[in-house]
């Protein structure tokens, strides 16, 4: 691919960015150059080389080390993360016969987990998972004290204890030391991208998960800042998704194999960064993002202004596609749910699980599973949820078990989206796109197509977060001039999941079950977690 002659790039006022950018360019370059990834996920950090066109060379997946020191608490020690994307990149870099032609690389990461860090670049206290819910007091002190209307009026979301603003109330209150001495709040792709380049940076997508981003000025809101006490200069310079903000480190160009040539360039949110990968970057298609989380995303030309929509769990943020916003609603666990219930079921031959599976009629026994391991999903705002398996019996086997998991996943999923479809007043979307790891699983695939009654679209790769973080690298590095220029060069091969018939009116008469399961459980799981 031919590069584009060199310009200078705008600089940004560290507090306030425009969602229309100019395009950038870049300096030629003798032989074709590549483009690497980085997704930092819950469950695996993975890397990724790919050419231009989108074709991927090489791939590489190293477990996300996570701590649970009790119950409902669960961080990331920054070492362990580092190390893990260090390892990633080095796998996948050994793959590739020049790995020195890898001209740029952006990351993307889970969106509420971020690390403070010192003067000295040091991090001063783990990486809270993005799941962790300590911090319920801080959350039920900015309900009291700044008010869910203002701050949904400001970020377009619901206060819930997972955002990062819980988590600097939390570090500020309970680890005092540890939030004075730090001078910069750097969620998981910007900390990973610092490490790469000693440049701290954020985006729009990732400043989304806060509840400090002003949406529609496009900006960090600092009147919040400020009356939560916090400085402003606790947030890192705001960049556009794409942005290069510097080159990779020489020791971490001998310890990753990325050269030390290589722009590295503001990344995002993972769900966000996979909707550019496959192309969700226009009003009307769904992304469904499969991971140990899961995202039903849709992007919007202005930010949606209905309150109800944070009360039923529901967010607005910044696309990395510049001039774009998004809506998104989802499942906080559903891999996830898959690797419990797995685990529970002991040390089982996977592909034998599905086979039971799949032999079982749906809906079994009339037993019913609720995806609420973590929180609640949308369109329920009500994070003391839990999850339950409704209607068990003598009878039910561990593959009726396992396909009640897998149905729940998907009806939860169908609740989900038929709420986010109202909110936005879209009555039939033109494609369901689908990516990630879950999308390995046939029998999934097809009960959610089933349970959806329409086709879904399965990006043909696997990896299409880590791939989407390629291109902002790219862009980045000039590789790409534009989003458009990434859209018209970038290769997309999928293959089509049909709903079977047969299922279909079955799935639509347990759906009507399925949606009386939350509501007959909220009273008795709130008396639960008053008493817990």
């Amino acid at each position: 691919m031919a590069l584009r002659a060199s310009a200078e790039q705008p600089q940004l006022e560290a507090f306030v960015i425009s969602p229309y950018p100019e395009p950038c360019y870049a300096v030629s370059m003798e032989s074709n150059p590549l483009i690497a990834g980085l997704d930092v996920g819950t469950t695996n950090v993975k890397a990724l080389i790919a050419e231009p066109n989108g074709h991927v060379l090489a791939t590489a997946s190293v477990p996300t080390p996570t701590n649970h020191p009790q119950p409902g608490w669960a961080h990331y020690e920054p070492e362990d993360i580092w190390s893990s994307a260090c390892q990633a990149l080095r796998q996948a870099t050994s793959k590739v016969p020049e790995p020195d032609r890898i001209a740029g690389i952006a990351v993307a990461s889970i969106g509420e987990t971020a690390f403070p860090v010192n003067q000295a670049g040091q991090t001063t206290f783990p990486g809270i998972a993005w799941y962790d819910t300590r911090a319920r007091t801080q959350c039920d002190w900015l309900v009291e004290h700044i008010g869910a209307e203002r701050i949904y009026a400001t970020c377009r979301m619901s206060i819930q204890p997972i955002y990062g603003l819980c988590k600097m109330l939390w570090l500020r209150d309970n680890e005092p030391r540890a939030f004075y001495d730090a001078v910069c709040w750097l969620n998981t792709a910007d900390y990973v991208a610092f490490r790469l380049s000693g440049e701290k940076a954020t985006d729009p997508s990732l400043a989304s998960r806060t509840l400090l981003f002003d949406v529609d000025r496009f900006a960090w809101a600092r009147s919040l800042l400020e009356d939560c006490g916090l400085s402003p200069e606790l947030l890192a310079p705001l960049h556009r998704s794409g942005t290069a903000i510097g080159t990779v480190l020489p020791d971490v160009a001998e310890a990753t194999g990325i050269p030390s040539s290589a722009k590295v360039s503001t990344g995002g949110h993972d769900h966000v960064v996979g909707a550019l990968g496959v192309g969700v970057t226009e009003p009307g298609t769904v992304l469904n993002s499969l991971g140990t989380a899961e995202a039903l995303f849709l992007p919007i030309l202005s930010p949606l202004n209905r309150p109800e929509m944070a009360q039923k769990g529901y967010s607005v943020g910044g696309h990395v596609a510049w001039d774009r916003f998004y809506a998104i609603g989802g499942l906080y666990s559903s891999g996830g749910s898959v690797d419990w219930v797995k685990s529970l079921l002991g040390d089982l031959n996977h592909r034998a699980l599905l086979e039971s599976a799949s032999n079982v009629e749906p809906g079994s026994l009339g037993v019913l599973f609720l995806p609420h391991l973590r929180i609640a999903n949308p369109p329920f705002g009500d994070a003391p949820s839990r999850g339950a398996f409704v209607g068990l019996s003598g009878d039910v086997d561990k593959g009726i078990l396992y396909r009640a998991v897998l149905e729940g996943i998907a009806m939860e999923a169908k609740l989900c989206l038929g709420g986010l479809l109202d909110y936005a007043e879209l009555e039939n979307p033109d494609r369901i796109i689908a990516i990630g790891g879950s999308t390995r699983n046939d029998l999934l695939m097809q009960i959610k197509a089933s349970v959806y009654d329409r086709a879904i679209t399965v990006s043909s790769v696997e990896e299409g977060t880590a791939l989407g973080a390629a291109l902002l690298g790219g862009l980045g590095a000039g590789v790409y001039s534009d989003l458009e220029d990434i859209s018209t060069t970038v290769e997309r091969r999928t293959r089509t999941i049909e709903s079977d018939p047969g299922l279909v009116s079955r799935y639509a008469e347990l759906f009507e079950t399925y949606a009386q399961v939350y509501p007959s459980l909220k009273e008795l799981n709130s008396q639960i977690d008053a008493n817990r």
